[in-house]
């Protein structure tokens, strides 16, 4: 399979596997992975999920399969299922219940960079590159992506990056926040969200969602969720944890 899942205890790995073809996405793959998504984000287990290669060292993901893309051009039902199943993907990606990180080792393009601008975190190694090219090919980027660069980047730069096309080194990502972290390992990340509140995340992540999509005040909703984390498990446990100089157990 070119896309898969695999679960290691509480962490999901979604793996991108087209390695001959440097793991650019084709429709079947954008279809493929948004039934992972629901897979995923329906195990009761599963507490964060990593997007990456399946081949330690090799491309993230090098965008659309240019060769798809050019043989359909002229059908607009394929057209139009290609951009429902890309747009499809994004939306569920950038609003999982879960935690992700996007773990980037090589290239990371077009529509790649798309997957990696929906999850909460990414880090990429010293060789990993970032670009967004269809100002290259005369195409236009799914404005959902666009905003997601901008509110991560500024508008800046995500006009930098957009009308040039151009590559970005792991180290002019991480000046410019397109990355968080530069790491050859992802396990530490793994593991300090894993020794946090699944709870604490949880709702942490929703909140910073809705500032993003335009909320800038508190409303009945989220003063109810504050108030009740004080009467929750994690709370009990990560309060007694601490009193008891211990490290918390979060269920």
């Amino acid at each position: 399979m070119t896309v898969r899942l695999e679960i290691d205890g509480a962490v999901g790995h979604l793996l991108i596997d087209r390695l001959d073809q440097r793991n650019a996405f084709n429709l079947a793959m954008w279809e493929a992975m948004s039934a992972l998504l629901d897979e995923a984000e329906a195990n009761p287990e599963l507490r964060l999920l990593v997007l990456r290669s399946a081949k330690a060292g090799t491309s993230f993901c090098a965008g659309a399969d240019i060769k798809e893309l050019l043989a359909n051009k002229d059908d607009p039902e394929w057209r139009a299922a290609n951009q429902a199943a890309i747009n499809t993907v994004q939306f569920k990606l950038t609003r999982l219940k879960l935690p992700t990180i996007a773990f980037v080792e090589g290239d990371c393009i077009g529509g790649g960079c798309g997957l990696a601008l929906a999850c909460d975190l990414r880090i990429a190694t010293a060789k990993a590159r970032f670009g967004i090219t269809p100002a290259k090919l005369g195409l236009v980027y799914p404005f959902h992506d666009v905003k997601l660069l901008t509110d991560l980047v500024g508008p800046g730069q995500a006009k930098r990056i957009l009308f040039t096309g151009g590559l970005l080194d792991a180290e002019e990502a991480l000046r410019i926040g397109l990355v968080e972290l530069l790491s050859e390992d992802a396990a530490p990340m793994i593991q300090a969200i894993l020794a946090a509140s699944p709870h604490s995340i949880r709702e942490s992540k929703k909140f910073v969602r809705r500032a993003l999509d335009g909320q800038d005040a508190d409303d009945e909703d989220t003063l109810r969720i504050f108030a009740e984390a004080f009467t929750g498990a994690d709370f009990l446990e990560g309060t007694t944890a601490f009193v008891q100089k211990r490290k918390p157990e979060f269920r």
